[in-house]
């Protein structure tokens, strides 16, 4: 009757607040572009290009991330590119230059946020958890809902009672002092350096792995030649292309463009990131009990349909409606596709081809974020973009199609 709770379920809590202090304040990017316009005497184009080389910053250093956690550890990752982000963002508080926050926001900034994100995070659940993997994978990554509910609405607040800088400090300050001693102090790469077993048991081949030492080493030549690899992550990219990029940056100007309110594109917007809260913990949960190669297709066509919702969208009920579809289909993606990586590549150095993975998806998200809003300036209106969003997410939809089942 006394059975206590196992550690594993330690680590997912010690993930889900990293991802929540430290992509939570990635996703408050839009609360400091005002005040930065402002400040820096900037455009709207000249910062949304800092939007645009740290969704690039961010991609290129996920196949660096996966070595460095192969070699080093999740741990270590986590913990210091914490330490990284929180100490930039407070010395972003002292530039008086606009070249000093490029540097600052779009290198180092965008650096730790790489090595504090999916990475280094999936290769310790996966060693922690041999079942319920997907509700683990699902809880942690609700870490990027919460912290956009939180992260955004406090760092508005406190730029609106004091001002932008003492924001990125206090929110800089919460890193270093709060979630990186936590990291350091409670976080484990392996149940074995607790002395106890992943979650479900020791399977025969994680045993082997074991008695091996570390998992087989991979190049990224013996990568390029398995179509597993290709079929996950090109719709992996669109994934990015069309959430992170299209959808963070261009629905409230899309709003405005239909003519809805402020007030009703900040719904929409609250709308979407609650239900993205319900749909990354419904994905967890269903890619444990289901075909995640099935459940990606079904999440890709079902993203297909709400845009073509949105483009139709010409009064509030429909695009709250849109906001509820796309909210539980949007970040629901991220669970099955790390269980697929897990299941084809299950012998090999997990990180080296999750960070190719997640490089994939901020090359699409940066895309996301330029191509509509090019388009916009030259046409008048995001149709093209939206159309262009449909036609990816069905090839995307084909491509899980064409995926051969991995075995469980």
């Amino acid at each position: 009757m006394n059975r206590k709770v196992h550690y594993a379920w330690m680590i997912v809590i010690i993930i889900f607040l990293t991802f929540l202090a430290v992509q939570g304040l990635r996703l408050s990017f839009g609360a400091f572009v005002e005040p930065w316009e402002k400040d820096f005497a900037l455009d709207r184009g000249t910062t949304s290009l800092i939007s645009t080389l740290s969704f690039v910053v961010y991609g290129v250093s996920q196949p660096l991330i996966g070595k460095l956690v192969d070699k080093w550890g999740a741990r270590l990752v986590l913990s210091f590119s914490t330490l990284i982000v929180g100490i930039s963002i407070c010395l972003t508080a002292f530039v008086h230059q606009p070249w000093q926050l490029f540097v600052l926001y779009c290198l180092f900034v965008s650096l730790g946020v790489g090595g504090a994100s999916n990475v280094a995070a999936t290769v310790v659940i996966t060693n922690w958890f041999n079942e319920k993997r997907g509700l683990a994978f699902g809880i942690m990554e609700t870490g990027f809902g919460a912290g956009q509910m939180v992260l955004v609405p406090v760092s508005l607040s406190l730029i609106h009672w004091s001002d932008w800088r003492m924001t990125v400090v206090i929110l800089g300050l919460f890193l270093i002092v709060v979630v990186f001693p936590i990291i350091m102090l409670f976080l484990r790469n392996h149940p074995r350096e607790k002395g106890l077993a992943p979650v479900g048991g020791e399977r025969q081949e994680e045993a082997e792995i074991s008695q091996e030492g570390k998992r087989a080493d991979i190049s990224f030549k013996q990568v390029i030649v398995k179509r597993e690899f290709w079929l996950v992550l090109l719709p992996f990219a669109i994934c990015g292309f069309t959430t992170t990029g299209l959808m963070d940056t261009h629905l409230i100007p899309f709003s405005h463009n239909h003519g809805f309110s402020t007030q009703v594109a900040g719904t929409a917007v609250s709308i979407l990131a609650a239900f993205n809260v319900i749909g990354i913990l419904a994905s967890g949960v269903v890619a444990d009990r289901f075909s995640s190669r099935k459940f990606l297709l079904l999440l890709y066509l079902t993203r297909a349909v709400a845009l073509f919702i949105l483009l139709n969208s010409h009064n509030p009920a429909l695009l709250f409606l849109f906001a509820m579809i796309y909210g539980l289909v949007s970040f629901a993606t991220v669970a099955p596709t790390q269980m697929l990586i897990t299941q084809y590549f299950k012998r090999y150095s997990v990180g080296f081809i999750l960070g190719w993975l997640f490089l994939s998806h901020q090359i699409g998200s940066a895309l996301g974020a330029y191509l509509p809003g090019w388009l916009y300036s030259e046409y008048g209106h995001y149709q093209y973009a939206i159309y262009i969003s449909i036609a990816l997410l069905v090839a995307a939809t084909i491509c899980k199609f064409l995926l051969p089942e991995p075995e469980r």
